[in-house]
């Protein structure tokens, strides 16, 4: 059975109560217009093609770590488990999961119409 996958997010997580403030570096780094939601929690970089750009306020220490779309969560985590990945935590709708390097990822659901046009079939 084949999935959808592919590459959909870098977020790059900001030690920080309130985004607007690495949002706005970022923004101005990256030529994006910044989108922060109501809770100040997330911020959006817009104008970055394809692939979309988070800034997003977190508890632990600043790192950037990238999201993997896919239209069967379960089948792709399935399948990167079985290249030696492992699952750390089911938070909300996504998953976060571990690579064989130590760097953690998520799984998400398809966000956005570049998802259409540029997911790949997995196994």
């Amino acid at each position: 059975m084949t999935h959808r996958a592919r590459l959909g997010c870098i977020v790059i997580d900001c030690k920080a109560e309130h985004v607007a403030e690495a949002a706005r570096f970022w923004g101005v780094a990256l030529g994006g217009e910044v989108r922060i939601d109501e809770d100040g929690k997330y911020a959006e970089i817009l104008d970055q093609g394809d692939l979309k750009v988070l800034v997003q306020a977190v508890d632990h220490d600043a790192r950037v770590h990238i999201d993997l779309e896919a239209d069967d969560k379960d089948a792709e985590v399935a399948r990167l488990k079985s290249l030696g990945g492992k699952v750390v935590n089911r938070v909300k709708r996504w998953i976060v999961m571990e690579a064989p390097t130590g760097h953690r990822f998520c799984v998400v659901d398809p966000q956005g119409p570049a998802f259409e046009a540029n997911a790949r079939e997995v196994e």
